[in-house]
């Protein structure tokens, strides 16, 4: 399964690339390889400076060794050797029209002393973060969600979204990092759920990818907008920086386990702003969206 699951990454990786650099039509990825000193390595790809991604990057990675005293705390486990593998994606777009987006798909493996694998479980997800609300993409977002959902069980769509809506809270600001998508973990074989389904419903919702996000792109990137609004755009970037260095289990995962620091950290945006005490006008397009962020929404 780790097999399979890595060439998987490594050609959607390839896809994905491929989709978001047409899109853009100016700017390329830069490829970046590493190796982990302890195990494993990745292949980071990032873009800068675009016609439509102020910065991005589509990454993969395959680590392996003993598993770090932190995680065997988190797991509550003794020494043992692990594997982890994924891709993980962040894209910052330049205009505040066009939103922010997240992926991550990942495959995780523990060993006893003998090699055997002892546990094993899938994870991920997808996510968006506008700076101005369009409930029509909102929309196409959920449900290309949920369309990949529905093709492995109808109760999916429900749970995910709802964990979704839990896991990315800014529990310090009382409000949602985005709109939500889909967010599932610790994907282990059942009766009715083995590997090689959870494989299946994990590569379907990654295949989906492209088509949740890049309809979206193509129908905002053009408008025009103010000085005012790339403010607030920059603004809600800070929010977002909150979230990845305060909860993300990723980012703390990757920080414990001697990850590679530019490829974790690049999920942060190039240009932020931290205004004190700043709020959205009353009646104001700002507002609409951090009334949405306060309450999350049924968007299906």
């Amino acid at each position: 399964m780790k097999n399979k699951f890595f060439t998987y990454i490594q050609n959607l990786q390839d896809i994905i690339v491929a989709g978001l650099e047409a899109v853009d039509g100016q700017a390329k990825f830069k490829e970046d390889l590493w190796e982990r000193p302890e195990g494993g390595g990745g292949r980071t790809r990032v873009i800068e400076n675009g016609n439509v991604f102020e910065k991005g990057g589509v990454n993969i990675s395959a680590v392996h060794g003993k598993l770090p005293e932190a995680m065997q705390k988190m797991f509550n486990v003794g020494e043992a050797d692990f594997f982890a593998c994924g891709l993980s994606l962040v894209l910052h777009p330049k205009s505040p029209m066009v939103p922010t987006v997240h992926a991550n798909w990942r495959y995780f493996e523990m060993y006893d002393e003998n090699g055997n694998v002892i546990q094993q479980w899938f994870g991920g997800g997808q996510d968006l973060t506008p700076y101005y609300l369009f409930e029509e993409d909102a929309i196409h977002f959920h449900q290309t969600c949920k369309t990949a959902c529905d093709k492995h069980n109808p109760e999916f769509y429900p749970k995910y979204k709802k964990q979704c809506d839990t896991y990315f809270w800014n529990a310090h600001r009382n409000e949602a990092r985005g709109i939500g998508g889909l967010f599932f973990d610790y994907c282990k074989e059942t009766e009715s759920m083995k590997m090689q389904d959870w494989f299946n419903f994990v590569s379907e919702v990654g295949n989906s990818f492209l088509q949740a996000y890049v309809p979206i792109v193509e129908k905002r990137k053009d408008i025009t907008y103010t000085a005012e609004q790339k403010t607030w755009q920059e603004i809600r970037r800070g929010r977002y920086v909150e979230f990845n260095l305060v909860h993300d289990k990723g980012t703390l995962f990757g920080l414990k386990t001697n990850g590679r620091i530019e490829s974790i950290l690049m999920s942060l945006p190039p240009h932020v702003q931290w205004v004190y005490d700043h709020h959205a006008e009353a009646g104001s397009e700002e507002e609409k969206l951090v009334n949405v962020l306060e309450n999350p929404v049924d968007w299906l």
